[in-house]
């Protein structure tokens, strides 16, 4: 024993120190082996975000060897050790597994013994704890490879509560973890919902009207070029005292700003725009950069800054995130800086209501459901951010 310590965040009841243990006096490697037991169908793999994964359903196929005879059999429970770097892990990580599988005999898998492996697996989720504990056992190869063996890995000494205590920690998590999957499938529901009201409340394949309408419209849909519904702004400025957008401001495909711009000033030159105007990343469109703008300020970069005419801004904006829209924007010049040609995009005709009431329906539809993506996606985020704060106060580290 070498030191007793407590956390700054503990479950009522536990008042006793943590001691300071060996780790491999705690769990023990598995040297379970395969066999004929598993199948490549259950190839794990583990990914610093996502944890243990099935290697065919996250990557789309297996990177299994021709034999699978020694793959490391995992039971639920389990800690897997990479033993190989990770980007931002470099000196990989250690996950535990919430299913039954097998991995690569490059990886270690270690069971309980006198602690919870589950506990153990948590404990070095954060960060600052893995590095702390890795880098005295970890060397690095010539190409970058870690050269450390299963044991040595488990030679460093960490601090672990009593059993029961490690448990209820290990339920906390396990819980918190439930609940952030949980948004998360919300989330990603919301977004496939709204990738099909984009297909069906848009006319296709040359049809006059959508599969989708709000009651009470019946007029056929006309063609419109882009120059008819909007003007390209071009008015620049270098203004100090104007907010400035940029690319990396944006969450792609999502037209939200992932930061408060509200004091980003600076004298670079860029394109004015106000409240109302939408921002286009023309550069490399697939990466959807846009924006529709609820302030003033100065759009830095390859953006076109488009002013609604004679049409509902908000259906304008949803109308560039449409199929149709797309595939004309993608439609690029150049190889290693493609970007969308305004001359085509702007003499491409589609179709939109004629009806400016119907156009602000739609435009109101959708964005209300980007402010329910926004929120759910702000949830989500409170969440990560609070279980990164549980696991730095929870632990000893």
């Amino acid at each position: 024993m070498m030191s007793k310590k407590t956390p700054q965040i503990r479950f009522k009841g536990f008042t006793g120190d943590w001691e300071e243990r060996k780790l491999g006096d705690v769990i023990s490697i598995s040297s379970e082996k395969n066999g004929n037991q598993f199948s490549r169908a259950d190839v794990l793999s583990v990914s610093r975000e996502a944890g243990v994964v099935n290697q065919i359903e996250y990557q789309g196929r297996s990177f299994a060897g021709a034999s699978i005879a020694n793959y490391r059999v995992v039971h639920k429970g389990d800690l897997i050790y990479t033993k190989s770097p990770l980007k931002g892990a470099p000196n990989g990580i250690f996950k535990t597994s919430e299913a039954e599988g097998i991995v690569s005999p490059l990886y270690a898998v270690y069971q309980s013994r006198e602690a919870n492996a589950a506990f153990v697996g948590w404990l070095l989720s954060n960060d600052n704890f893995a590095t702390h504990y890795l880098y005295p056992l970890v060397n690095k190869g010539s190409k970058n490879t870690l050269l450390v063996s299963d044991a040595d890995a488990i030679s460093g000494h960490l601090s672990f509560p009593n059993i029961e205590e490690q448990a209820k920690i290990v339920s906390f998590f396990t819980q918190l973890d439930n609940l952030i999957a949980l948004h998360q499938r919300k989330l990603d529901l919301l977004k496939e919902q709204k990738k099909g009201f984009l297909q069906k409340m848009f006319p296709k394949n040359g049809a006059r009207v959508p599969e989708l309408r709000f009651e009470g419209f019946t007029d056929d849909w006309e063609e419109r070029k882009l120059s008819d519904i909007v003007s390209r702004l071009s008015k620049s400025s270098n203004n100090s005292g104007l907010p400035k957008v940029e690319f990396e401001d944006i969450v792609s495909g999502e037209g939200r700003l992932n930061k408060d711009v509200s004091h980003k000033f600076d004298d670079r030159k860029g394109i004015l725009f106000s409240s109302q105007n939408i921002l286009y990343g023309k550069l490399r469109p697939y990466l959807k950069n846009w924006l529709l703008a609820d302030f003033k300020g100065i759009a830095l970069g390859d953006f076109w800054v488009l002013k609604s005419t004679n049409s509902d801004p908000k259906f304008v904006y949803s109308l560039i995130q449409s199929n149709h829209y797309q595939k004309v924007a993608n439609d690029t010049s150049g190889t290693k800086m493609p970007r969308s040609d305004w001359k085509k995009v702007s003499s491409t005709d589609f179709q939109i209501p004629t009806s400016l009431e119907e156009q602000k329906k739609i435009g109101s539809f959708f964005k209300q459901l980007d402010n329910t993506i926004a929120l759910h996606q702000r949830k989500l985020d409170l969440l990560k951010q609070q279980k990164k704060g549980f696991l730095q106060k929870m632990f000893v580290s």
